[in-house]
C-alpha cells in the first residue's frame, strides 16, 4: 500500500478498503509498520513497538469484526496488553513491575473489533503533567512543529495520529489528557460519560472516577466507531454506564443534529491568560453553530471563583492519595520498593503528600467534586451543549512544565492554568469533546470544546460531525514529517 494511500484514510476508510478487498489487511499492517519506522525516529511517540504482536493479533481477528485490520496503538498505561510490560514512562515500573497476565477488558475488545496493535505511545511519567517528556523516554515531538509540546499525558498517541502513523490510538483522561493533545496536535478527542468504558480486571476507581479511556483521531466518526466497540462498563464496576443511544454512535456522528441550546463561555479561573486567538476560535465555532440553526447564546456559568478553582483540588488530592496507595501495594508485591529517586521529583513529592493527606481532606474534595457535579447537572438543564475554548493557547514549547520540584500545588496550578476548562468535566463525569478549530498566527492548531450532560456522548458526536462537515480539517496535515 502506497505510503501516502495510507496516510489518506482514517480508520473507518481503510476498514472499508480491507473489507471490500481493495487492499489486503496485511498490506494495511505492513504500510503502518513502515509509517512508524520511517517517521517514530523525529517524533518519540511510539517507545514499544509491537509489529510481532500486532500480526499474531492479526492472524486471530475476525475478518467480519467491524474495524478487523486497522492499525492501532495502546498508551504505555491503561489499557494492558498480556504478556506486555506497562510502565507508564516510570524508571522503577519499567525495572521491577511485572507485565500483565491478561489482556485489560478495553484491550480484549479493541481487539474484538479487528484493531491491531502495533506498539505502545509514550507519555509523561504515570500521565502527571500535560506535556508529554518523561526522563525515561526523553519528548515527544509535536508534528506541526518539533519545537513544541504534544500536550499530555496522551502526547505519544496524539504525535502518532497527527502524523500519519495510525489513524486512531488509546488515550486517557484524569484531567484533560485525551482532549489536551487533541487540541495540541489538532486531533478529535472525546472524553467519554464516567462509567461508560470498562477499566477492569485489574483496576477499579481510577482517581475517584477523574479517569476515562478513549481515543484521539483524525475524524470524528473513527472516534464514534471506538466508541461503538468498546461502550460499556464490565462486570463489578463502580459506576453504570449510561444506556446506549437507539442508533450507534457512528450513525449519530453521520447525521444532522436537531436544533441545539447551545451556551458558550471563556469563564476561567482570574490567574489564566487566554491567547486571543483562543477566544476568538471559539467565537468563530459560536457564530459558525448560529449559521447551521442553533439557539446559541453566551452564558454565565453557575461557578463562583471557588469553582473554578476547584478542579485543581480535586484532581491534586486524588492524584496524591491514588498515587501514594498504589505505590504502597507496590510496596508490598515487589522484592524492591519504590523509593526517592525511583522517579522524577513531581511524583515523589505527590506519594508523599498522599502518605500524609487526612481522610478529612481527601472527603472534602469529594465533597466539592459532588457540588460542582451538581451545579453543572443544574446549568445543562437549560442548554444541551456548552461551548469552551479547548485550551489557554496553542502547543506550548517544550521545557515549559518541568517536573523537577517537589512543589505539588505548584506544578498542578501550572498544568491547570494551561488546560482551565478540561478538568471541569472530569470532576462531573460529563463527556466533553476537543475538535480542531483553526490555526493560530504561527500556523499551530487551536481547538474548541463541546460538553454535555452525562450521557450525552452521541449528542456530541452528532454535534462534532456537523462542524467537521461545515468547516472541514481532515486535509489540513502536519508537513514537517511529511
Amino acid at each position: 500500500m502506497d505510503p501516502k494511500d495510507y496516510a489518506a484514510h482514517d480508520a473507518v476508510g481503510l476498514a472499508a478498503l480491507i473489507r471490500r478487498g481493495d487492499v489486503s489487511a496485511e498490506e494495511v499492517t505492513a504500510a503502518a509498520i513502515a509509517a512508524i519506522e520511517r517517521l517514530n525516529p523525529a517524533l518519540n511517540a511510539v517507545i514499544r513497538p509491537m509489529f510481532d504482536e500486532g500480526r499474531a493479533d492479526l492472524a486471530r481477528a475476525r475478518r467480519e469484526a467491524p474495524l478487523y485490520g486497522v492499525p492501532f496503538l495502546l498508551k504505555d498505561i491503561g489499557a494492558g496488553y498480556a504478556g506486555v510490560p506497562t510502565t507508564g514512562a516510570s524508571r522503577f515500573l519499567a525495572a521491577h513491575a511485572p507485565a500483565p497476565a491478561a489482556d485489560a477488558e478495553l484491550t480484549r475488545r479493541y481487539k474484538a473489533a479487528g484493531l491491531v496493535i502495533l506498539g505502545k505511545t509514550n507519555l509523561p511519567e504515570l500521565g502527571f503533567n500535560v506535556t508529554t517528556e518523561p526522563a525515561l523516554f526523553g519528548p515527544a515531538r509535536n508534528p506541526w512543529d518539533p519545537a513544541r509540546s504534544t500536550g499530555g499525558s496522551s502526547g505519544g498517541s496524539a504525535a502518532a495520529v497527527a502524523a500519519g502513523l495510525v489513524p486512531f490510538a488509546h488515550a486517557t483522561d484524569g484531567a484533560g489528557s485525551i482532549r489536551i493533545p487533541a487540541a495540541c496536535c489538532g486531533l478529535v478527542g472525546l472524553k467519554p460519560s464516567r462509567g461508560s468504558q470498562p477499566e477492569g480486571p485489574f483496576a477499579a476507581d481510577i482517581y475517584g472516577g477523574l479517569v476515562a479511556e478513549h481515543v484521539v483521531s483524525r475524524t470524528v466518526r473513527d472516534s464514534a466507531a471506538a466508541l461503538d466497540a468498546t461502550y460499556g462498563a464490565d462486570p463489578g464496576a463502580p459506576y453504570a454506564a449510561p444506556p446506549r443511544p437507539a442508533d450507534s454512535f457512528r450513525r449519530l456522528s453521520e447525521t444532522e443534529p436537531p436544533r441545539l441550546r447551545i451556551a458558550f463561555s471563556a469563564r476561567c479561573p482570574d490567574d489564566v491568560t487566554l491567547a486571543p486567538a483562543a477566544v476568538a476560535a471559539m467565537t468563530r465555532a459560536a457564530e459558525l453553530l448560529d449559521s447551521l440553526g442553533h439557539q446559541v447564546e453566551e452564558a454565565a456559568l453557575p461557578l463562583d471563583e471557588e469553582d473554578l478553582l476547584a478542579p485543581r483540588r480535586i484532581y491534586r488530592t486524588q492524584v496524591c492519595a491514588q498515587t501514594a496507595a498504589d505505590f504502597a501495594e507496590l510496596a508490598a508485591a515487589l522484592p524492591t520498593a519504590p523509593k526517592a529517586g525511583d522517579f522524577e521529583p513531581v511524583v515523589w513529592a505527590a506519594v508523599e503528600r498522599g502518605r500524609a493527606l487526612p481522610a478529612t481532606e481527601f472527603l472534602a474534595a469529594d465533597r466539592l467534586k459532588a457540588r460542582l457535579t451538581r451545579r453543572m447537572g443544574a446549568f445543562f438543564e437549560g442548554v444541551d451543549v456548552l461551548l469552551t475554548p479547548a485550551l489557554a493557547g496553542p502547543a506550548p514549547a517544550l521545557g515549559r512544565f518541568p517536573t523537577d520540584t517537589d512543589d505539588v500545588d505548584a506544578h498542578v496550578a501550572r498544568m491547570l492554568t494551561f488546560s482551565p476548562f478540561t478538568a471541569l468535566f472530569n470532576a462531573t463525569g460529563q463527556p466533553a469533546i476537543v475538535l480542531p478549530f483553526g490555526t493560530d498566527p504561527e500556523g499551530l492548531p487551536l481547538g474548541i470544546q463541546l460538553a454535555a450532560k452525562h450521557g450525552g456522548d452521541g449528542l456530541l458526536l452528532q454535534l462534532a460531525g456537523q462542524i467537521e462537515r461545515a468547516a472541514p480539517w481532515r486535509e489540513r496535515r502536519p508537513g514537517v514529517f511529511a
